[in-house]
């Protein structure tokens, strides 16, 4: 049975909604002191960034097959719709590169696309280490894996609101935020509330086709098979106990 469950484990698929999750810890601590890299190449960190205002951190791949420039897209109209803060006077927008790989070249190409899309709107963009990643990705209970069958990352369509002291105010989920959602997490990161209303709906950046509109068969794949495995694992623990106690 042991070695059954193990051939299980092995040859179930890659779970992308499994990897992908956010898990709410608002006042966590975020580490704002570790190393960055800016589009430029320049070191900076999320203090520096910050110098002393609300964080708007998005997660994302700069270099992206599929959603996360509409994630960006999607924060900054929330940004330029709300109306009672203005970015960097109130608030600094953060692409927060999540691939180790990706270089500042990427982060700088991310921008540009941006910017194209959204003016002036001034984003930082960072790229950094395995280590330092993680670390601000597990504090804020953002959770994403990579698949190397077909080389992407699955990860969460979500931007987080920290105070200027490093604390989790709160998530916005989805790709297009409401502006009177940051408004508030923005008025509540200022004024050092955490916790609140939660509103969430989650995206999966994985297999995804901006043009369509649509998940493609693979998910569909994905999930029937993970649904395969699972009952096979259910019949031979079912099988085991009949013979255990026959």
């Amino acid at each position: 049975l042991p070695l059954l469950f193990l051939l299980l484990v092995a040859a179930a698929p890659f779970d992308p909604f499994g990897a992908a999750r956010v898990d709410e810890r608002p006042g966590a601590q975020v580490p704002l002191d570790g190393a960055l890299r800016d589009a430029s190449g320049g070191a900076t960190s999320l203090r520096r960034l910050a110098e002393g205002k609300v964080l708007v951190l998005v997660p994302v791949l700069h270099d992206c097959p599929n959603i996360c420039a509409v994630t960006l897209a999607g924060i900054a109209d929330a940004a330029q719709a709300q109306r009672r803060f203005k970015a960097t006077r109130d608030f600094r927008l953060v692409a927060f590169g999540i691939d180790p790989a990706e270089t500042p070249a990427d982060a700088a190409a991310d921008l540009a696309r941006l910017k194209a899309q959204h003016g002036g709107l001034p984003f930082a963009a960072t790229t950094a280490s395995p280590s330092t990643i993680r670390a601000v990705t597990d504090a804020i209970g953002y959770h994403y894996a990579y698949d190397p069958r077909i080389g992407q990352y699955a990860h969460a369509a979500a931007s987080a609101v920290i105070t200027p002291d490093g604390r989790l105010v709160r998530w916005l989920y989805g790709l297009n935020p409401d502006p009177g959602d940051l408004e508030q997490a923005i008025a509540d990161a200022q004024a050092g509330r955490t916790g609140g209303l939660l509103r969430q709906l989650i995206l999966l950046c994985y297999h995804y086709d901006p043009q369509t509109g649509t998940w493609s068969p693979m998910i569909d794949r994905i999930l029937r098979y993970a649904g395969v495995a699972t009952v096979l694992l259910i019949g031979a623990l079912i099988l085991a106990l009949r013979r255990r106690f026959a």
